[in-house]
């Protein structure tokens, strides 16, 4: 059996392969890419939710790894972030960041999100294409995430790029670069912060503790790089998979301008209906399992296909239909049980006013190029466009 995930129509349009898949079963094995080990990948709800949730599939990628030959040269600080751990590791960095993401934490930030909307929206060329990607889904989450953290102003555009090469370069040994560049930034900035203290969280996280136990260097390292780089490569997929969206359904679109109060509990659908992640992050059985009907043995690969969950026409009637009507907060996009994003509340918050702002000022915006001219990012991990070319004025 060939992979069909490998298939570059995939890319594309994955829902079909993935409805293609799940028909078969929900849970099923996948042969190994190049380089690669065989895995077992869910496209069913039910399964997914199951899988997310369940203390038998372990994060703890060192663990799996240990002794294993490996080409990848990622940095321990990327490779081995709070995302690939388990309890009581986990637990305990999860809770020192949590706060940070409240949501009164995040109404405070609401009007920097919307000045920095502006003011990206304001650079918008008069009667010419924009692309809507590189103009504000890249620039607007990432300098929300620097402000937040204490990243200084200049550093903003290497960062910006560090974090595309790791995400979307599709090349291993770029990916690999990016990662020490990042941890390398990361480490230099805890630097300066221990000699000039500020306010912000990564200030703070220098100086946290949990109980008697300050965080070790390394695991400030990690933490300050996942938070970079989570907290703005999601948001950037979410949004420009949400704008792209609504320019499909001009009767949506044209809903929320006339009622822009109801954007913000539009949000679940659009993430629902394509989700900014569209594979789960690593993780493996650590005794036999059994999903949906299939067993998976001990120390095997699971990959957890969140847009294939999304879609499970068992969970969600019609769910190829983008219907703001839906009820949709049971999505997976962000996750479920105790890995769920800790930053949901700021990603929604940043695409909820960006939306808002967008459909304001240009309330006749389309597509500049048809949809199968479009194009994603070269990977299976997230789902996110490499361009949205758009003209925001009337023809």
């Amino acid at each position: 059996m060939t992979d069909p995930t490998q298939d570059p129509r995939f890319l594309q349009d994955p829902y079909p392969t993935y409805a293609a898949m799940r028909s078969i079963c929900p849970v099923q094995s996948v042969p190994a890419g190049s380089g690669g080990r065989a895995s077992y990948l869910i496209t069913g709800y039910a399964e997914a939710r199951q899988a997310l949730n369940d203390a038998r599939l372990s994060k703890d990628t060192a663990a799996f790894f240990a002794g294993k030959e490996s080409q990848r040269r990622l940095h321990p600080a990327v490779a081995h972030t709070m995302l690939a751990s388990d309890p009581p590791q986990h637990t305990r960095l999860r809770k020192l960041v949590t706060e940070a993401f409240t949501t009164g934490a995040v109404t405070e930030l609401r009007p920097f999100i919307a000045r920095v909307t502006n003011k990206l929206l304001d650079q918008w060329p008069v009667d010419e294409q924009v692309d809507v990607v590189a103009s504000l889904a890249v620039p607007l989450p990432v300098m929300v995430i620097c402000e937040l953290l204490g990243v200084p102003a200049s550093d903003r555009p290497d960062v910006q790029r560090w974090s595309g090469e790791l995400f979307a370069s599709g090349a291993p040994t770029v990916i690999d670069a990016a990662s020490h560049s990042l941890a390398n930034y990361m480490t230099g900035l805890i630097a300066d912060k221990r000699s000039r203290p500020g306010n912000a969280l990564l200030d703070r996280l220098i100086s946290a503790r949990d109980g008697d136990d300050r965080l070790s260097e390394e695991e400030l390292v990690s933490l300050g790089v996942l938070l970079l780089v989570a907290g703005h490569e999601t948001t950037t997929n979410f949004l420009g998979n949400a704008v792209l969206a609504l320019l499909q359904h001009p009767s949506e679109i044209q809903r929320l301008r006339q009622h822009p109060a109801e954007i913000a509990s539009s949000l679940d659908e659009l993430l629902r209906f394509d989700p900014p992640i569209s594979t789960a992050t690593f993780r493996f059985t650590t005794e036999a399992v059994t999903l949906g009907g299939t067993q998976i043995p001990a120390g095997k690969p699971v990959l957890v296909a969140i847009g294939a969950a999304n879609r499970d026409p068992e969970r969600w009637p019609s769910p190829d239909e983008l219907d703001l009507d839906r009820s949709a907060t049971a999505h997976l996009s962000f996750g479920h049980g105790i890995h769920r994003c800790v930053g949901a509340p700021l990603a929604k918050a940043e695409v909820e006013i960006a939306l808002r702002s967008l459909l304001t000022r240009y309330p006749t915006i389309r597509l500049a190029v048809p949809t199968e001219q479009l194009t994603w990012r070269r990977t299976r991990l997230v789902r996110g466009l490499s361009k949205l070319p758009v003209l925001p004025y009337p023809a």
